[in-house]
C-alpha cells in the first residue's frame, strides 16, 4: 500500500513536469530516466513525436559500469549525452527530470551536459 502510494505521487510529480515542459524541433525535451541500475537520457521532438538521439548506460559504447545509476556514471552520462546531441545538431534544450527531483543524480547529469555545450 505505501508503495503504491509512492507510485502515484511520483506520477503526479511527472504529469505536472510534463504539462510545463515541451519539446520541439528548435529545442528538443532532453528527457531524464533513472532505474536501479541504470541512465537513460533521450532528446525527443514532441512536435513530431520522434526521439532525435539518445544515450544511456546500457549502450554498447557506455564505457561507464553497467551497474550504477550514481553521481559518477550521472556525470559521464551527461557528457556522452551533450556530445550525441551536438553530433545531432541539437544546441540547445529544455530538461526534463521526469518524476525525480533536481539535486544529486540529476544535477550532476544537467551541469555535466551544460559543461559539454548544450544550452538549457
Amino acid at each position: 500500500m505505501r508503495t503504491e502510494k509512492k507510485h502515484n505521487l511520483a506520477q503526479k510529480r511527472h504529469w505536472r513536469v510534463r504539462s510545463k515542459v515541451i519539446g520541439s524541433a528548435e529545442r528538443p525535451r532532453m528527457a531524464v530516466k533513472f532505474s536501479g541500475q541504470h541512465i537513460y537520457v533521450q532528446f525527443v521532438d514532441d512536435a513530431v513525436g520522434r526521439t532525435l538521439a539518445a544515450v544511456g548506460t546500457r549502450d554498447k559504447a557506455s564505457p561507464t559500469n553497467p551497474k550504477g545509476a550514481n553521481v559518477a556514471n550521472a556525470i559521464q552520462i551527461g557528457k556522452r549525452a551533450a556530445a550525441a546531441a551536438q553530433a545531432g545538431g541539437i544546441s540547445a534544450v529544455v530538461f526534463d527530470r521526469g518524476s525525480a527531483r533536481y539535486h544529486g543524480k540529476v544535477k550532476a547529469l544537467a551541469d555535466a551536459a551544460r559543461e559539454a555545450g548544450l544550452k538549457f
